[in-house]
């Protein structure tokens, strides 16, 4: 074990950084909440089947299967009617779908790309881990949900079902979308196009891609990023800093939750000036170690007075913030190392109390299914977990 310690010891350069936004809070949008896979890939392919001038779809995880042929189907079906299709794809988050699948898009006409191939060593860990959908220019999709089996089911359904932790970590998964109309739209085409350009995917298809876009709703919105080739993330300041601002409540759920320094300060000192710190988090995941990584800063955030749930009867995989009932976000980046230093990612922050009452409604229903820590009997947890836990922390900076 001692071999092990400095392992996580993290290099000054690569601490998180908080980035200044990129886009502005721009008014009169209309975003809606979706939970879950079935739900978000049903608005998904809606959105798409409407479709008249261009898709532009980018995921971490374009995996091969039943989700996948749905949307190939449909895809190709726009292709064939002239909708202009790009594909942008994570090459490690879909490295186990075959070469065919995209030789079976490019076939039908659309442009396909893969992000930081394996075969460039030097950007081996910076993935691109943003879900990104947009339509016409006019609607567009971000959050945690992936392209991929494990939104076959939703975890309402999961949770009735008595099968193992491993096998709830494939299918069944919790997790946040939201679907956006309006002049907040046009930060998600920017950040799309940015990327393809990155990857030298080759000329954008001609498109209309800046329609002239009118009020569709009250929120206030702007689209945050993490770029590694800056060194910043945008999510990490937004969040750092209205957590710093909050006097009511912060309530959070992160499906990975490796926290640095900073973080821990931010969530300690909010829950001792007052403030309801809640916390939902997964009780397993896909990988062990963020889970004991996470778990290892427990005490510390229980002495403070952060409220920590575990959810064990769906996977947990939402990245989602509301605080004091106005301020809320929804994306894809996690509260750990590989979200804030090595990922390129992408949330929505939304400024609206209308919205902020749809996500702390939903906040409710994930605290009812959830299992409290509390602090006592987690002083009294088994010497197995702590090992877990000091092993799993060792490893932070890659997690």
């Amino acid at each position: 074990m001692a071999a092990l310690a400095g392992c996580g010891t993290v290099p000054a350069a690569d601490e998180p950084r908080a980035g200044p936004p990129g886009s502005p809070l721009v008014p009169g949008n209309r975003v809606e909440l979706l939970v879950d896979g079935p739900a978000t890939h049903k608005a998904m392919k809606a959105a798409i089947a409407a479709a008249r001038d261009h898709v532009n779809l980018e995921t971490y995880i374009l995996e091969e299967g039943g989700v996948a042929d749905e949307f190939a189907r449909l895809l190709e079906k726009k292709a064939a009617e002239g909708v202009k299709v790009s594909v942008l794809y994570d090459a490690v988050g879909s490295l186990g779908t075959p070469r065919e699948y995209f030789e079976r898009l490019e076939k039908a006409g659309i442009q396909t790309c893969a992000f930081n191939p394996v075969r460039k060593m030097s950007k081996m860990n910076n993935r691109d881990h943003r879900k990104i959908l947009v339509v016409d220019g006019r609607v567009a999709f971000t959050g945690g949900i992936n392209v991929s089996e494990a939104y076959t089911r939703n975890s309402r359904t999961e949770r009735r079902r008595t099968d193992s932790e491993d096998k709830k970590a494939k299918e069944g998964w919790r997790d946040t979308q939201v679907r956006v109309e309006g002049p907040v739209v046009a930060q998600f085409q920017r950040t799309f196009l940015d990327s393809w350009l990155l990857q030298d995917c080759g000329a954008a298809a001609e498109a209309r891609y800046f329609p002239r876009l009118g009020p569709r709703g009250g929120s206030r919105a702007r689209l945050v990023k993490a770029d590694p080739q800056q060194g910043e993330s945008e999510m990490y300041g937004e969040l750092l800093s209205a957590i710093g601002k909050a006097k009511q409540r912060v309530w959070l759920n992160f499906g990975y939750f490796v926290p640095d320094p900073a973080t821990m300060r931010t969530l300690t000192d909010a829950a001792r000036r007052g403030v309801d710190v809640r916390l939902v988090l997964p009780g397993f995941s896909d990988f062990w170690a963020p889970v004991y990584a996470g778990r290892s800063r427990y005490r510390e955030l229980l002495a403070a007075g952060v409220h920590i749930y575990e959810w064990h009867d769906a996977l947990m995989h939402a990245k989602t913030a509301v605080i004091d009932s106005r301020w809320s976000s929804v994306g894809s980046t996690n509260l750990d190392w590989r979200s804030l230093v090595h990922n390129y990612e992408a949330d929505l922050v939304v400024d609206d109390a209308r919205f902020a009452q749809d996500m702390e409604k939903r906040f409710r229903l994930d605290l009812e299914a959830a299992t409290a820590i509390d602090p006592k009997t987690w002083r009294d947890r088994g010497a197995g977990s702590k090992v877990k836990e000091w092993v799993a922390r060792q490893w932070q900076y890659m997690l």
